[in-house]
């Protein structure tokens, strides 16, 4: 037959069997692919859970010994940090830090009694001195008075002073000064005040004011020889000097 008769009677057949074939090589690679791709995912999960091992060494490793240039600066490193770790301060204890503070408070406690103590001692001695001396100047201005009163008993002779008969008046007289006199030292005394000043007395530069050395055998030198005004104590204190004259010394 022709290819003509054969063309026409089975057109399809031959057709089919003219037409080249479909490759098979496509989806074979694409199968090996997908399975390769399954293959890797599958190890790679079973290296990822599988535990991991680690190999030491038993062998220790030594550094090199230092050569000599680098000796010195080991040595300087050294003496660098020496003093560094000998000016460390130690770690203060908490109790003795406890111990100590305590001590302070107390101490602090103690001064300020002390302080206290000692305002209460001085205001006391303030309070006693403003009542002892309240009347230091009152009593100063009554000193002349009893000086005036010491000169008129004095004037008058030993032997007119009790004269009753011959000069009544006069002896009459100097007893009342006498009476007021020994009235106003009674009235000093009961206030704190109290008269000194006596011949004999060893001279005192604190209680007596010299005016005038005199020599006089018949007493002892560095003493009252003399008094030419009586001196006043109030509460112990000088109120007024005595004014002397002083035997003199040889």
């Amino acid at each position: 037959m022709s290819s003509r008769v054969v063309s026409r009677v089975a057109p399809k057949y031959v057709q089919a069997l003219l037409r080249p074939a479909t490759p098979l090589a496509r989806p074979t690679s694409s199968l090996l692919m997908s399975h390769a791709k399954s293959s890797s995912q599958q190890v790679a999960f079973q290296l990822a859970s599988a535990p991991s091992a680690r190999f030491f060494s038993d062998k220790t490793t030594t550094p090199p010994p230092p050569t000599e240039e680098e000796k010195p600066a080991t040595e300087d490193a050294t003496e660098e940090t020496a003093p560094a770790t000998e000016e460390a301060e130690p770690e203060v204890n908490r109790e003795e830090q406890l111990e100590e503070d305590l001590k302070a408070a107390k101490d602090q406690l103690l001064r300020s009694l002390a302080e206290q103590e000692n305002t209460r001692r001085i205001a006391k001695r303030d309070v006693q001195d403003a009542r002892n001396f309240a009347v230091k100047s009152f009593a100063k201005s009554l000193l002349e008075v009893s000086d005036n009163l010491s000169r008129a008993l004095e004037v008058v002779p030993e032997e007119l002073r009790k004269d009753t008969e011959n000069n009544p008046t006069l002896a009459t007289l100097y007893e009342g000064i006498e009476m007021t006199e020994t009235g106003l030292m009674k009235a000093f005394e009961s206030n704190g005040l109290k008269k000194f000043g006596t011949v004999g007395d060893v001279f005192d530069p604190n209680k007596h004011e010299a005016l005038y050395e005199y020599p006089d055998a018949q007493k002892t030198p560095g003493t009252v020889g003399q008094v030419i005004k009586i001196g006043f104590l109030l509460n112990d204190r000088v109120l007024r000097p005595a004014e002397v004259g002083v035997v003199k010394k040889e």
